[in-house]
């Protein structure tokens, strides 16, 4: 027998260290060659790290959360049969520079048996047992029927919080007095036990990110209202003959717009290195597009935007979205944007202020359509009532490097090739 101590392997170019995002193997497990045994992110992309010898795991390098440096311990195999000079002799160094501050593999069990939903469950219930034969005796204490007993259970209500009659009993016509003091109804439910999570992996990066954007651009935002009427039904137009092309949403659309007014803004498309103090302007707009996925907000990339018309975007929009819902983004889909648009579609509200993608200068929040009356020309010099499509566009903005005369020239830019869709369809 023999003990493989496995490094954790260079993940990518200028990636000093990753972040264990979840163990897929536990000390004592069996584990074979090429099995997936963890998952690990960089500041880049999350990645699946196998096992490159089979054996059974003695010691693991940290919990879920935990950074474990490029070239640093992650994980202890015990081998059956003899390992070549070359891993044993990386194993003797290993195991001299990183094994004495490692937990054994009987630490980890304890610490593993300690941490269990088994041990968790456990306390909580020794903590939280004396509040529950408090409040019962409490209640105990209180004079009432058992029918107003069994009431005031089904209502969710303290007896001990409710005013009794002059004899000290408690009636049903003082539970409904407590009722009607407390809005005429009874508890909206029930307290929930309290929980405690780890802010790991692509939620701890979302969070780091979004402190730094905060405490080191000075955002503002600029939002305008535009009529999406005739852009609306342009849109109806062409899904009606788009025979197998993909269905077009709003957002090709609106890309295209972004586009088509970027390049009398440059500042709009560009990224500040506020260590160097250089602004680099970017010729082609490299867009980044917030999706929603069940670990949190992922930024795919749309390379070269510019150059796709609304079926290309429509068809490269829905890829991308389905990469990072799957988690099969690579990390050059997710990184290099230039500019980024987050939308909640129709969860969209009124307006939004969106957080600065760093180190981009600028993001934009298309808001949800809305429909209202509104007066619009009636064909004879006068004016009457229609009912009219809504969106409010947001766009937040670094004031280091974009002026708000520049911000607000840029969205009047996309509004007028919104309310004026034909435009948007020639070159």
């Amino acid at each position: 027998m023999a003990k493989f101590i496995f490094k954790m392997p260079d993940v990518g170019e200028g990636v000093a260290e990753a972040e264990v995002v979840e163990w897929h193997v536990k000390v004592g497990d069996r584990v074979e060659e090429d099995q997936h045994i963890v998952d690990v992110m960089t500041d880049k992309a999350t990645i699946d790290i196998e096992s490159p010898v089979s054996g059974v795991v003695t010691a693991l390098a940290g919990e879920a959360g935990e950074v474990v440096a490029i070239g640093a311990m992650l994980l202890v195999i015990e081998t059956e049969g003899e390992v070549t000079e070359e891993e044993a002799e990386a194993a003797a160094v290993q195991a001299e520079d990183d094994m004495s501050d490692a937990p054994t593999s009987q630490e980890v069990a304890e610490r593993i048996e300690a941490e269990s939903p088994a041990a968790s469950d456990a306390g909580e219930a020794a903590t939280a047992a004396p509040a529950p034969a408090s409040q019962h005796r409490a209640e105990a204490k209180v004079l009432a029927s058992p029918a107003v007993r069994q009431r005031a259970r089904d209502l969710g209500i303290n007896l001990a919080q409710v005013r009794p009659a002059a004899d000290g009993r408690v009636r049903h016509a003082d539970l409904d007095a407590f009722l009607a003091y407390n809005g005429g109804f009874g508890a909206a439910g029930k307290a929930r036990g309290d929980e405690t999570i780890k802010v790991i992996g692509l939620r701890k990066r979302i969070a780091q990110n979004m402190a730094a954007a905060k405490r080191h651009i000075p955002h503002f935002t600029y939002v305008e209202e535009c009529d999406v009427t005739d852009l609306e039904e342009l849109r109806a137009q062409l899904n009606a003959a788009r025979g197998d092309r993909p269905k077009l949403t709003m957002l090709p659309l609106l890309i295209t717009a972004i586009c088509k007014t970027i390049p009398a803004f440059p500042m709009i498309n560009a990224r500040f290195d506020d260590e160097a103090n250089v602004v680099t302007r970017y010729g082609a707009v490299h867009l980044g597009m917030a999706a929603q996925t069940t670990s949190g907000l992922m930024v795919p990339v749309i390379r070269d935007a510019q150059g796709l018309n609304l079926w290309q975007l429509a068809r490269e929009i829905g890829r991308l979205a389905e990469a990072a819902r799957t988690g099969k983004a690579t990390s050059q889909e997710l990184s290099g944007s230039t500019l980024t648009v987050t939308s909640l579609g129709p969860l969209g509200g009124v307006a939004t202020t969106p957080v600065i993608n760093r180190p981009e200068v600028a993001i934009i929040g298309p808001n949800r359509i809305v429909e209202r009356p509104m007066f619009v020309p009636d064909g004879m010099g006068g004016e009457r009532i229609a009912r009219r499509k809504l969106m409010n566009i947001s766009i937040s903005c670094d004031h280091r490097v974009v002026d708000g005369h520049d911000a607000a020239s840029f969205i009047q830019g996309m509004k007028r090739l919104i309310e004026t869709p034909a435009l948007l369809l020639v070159d």
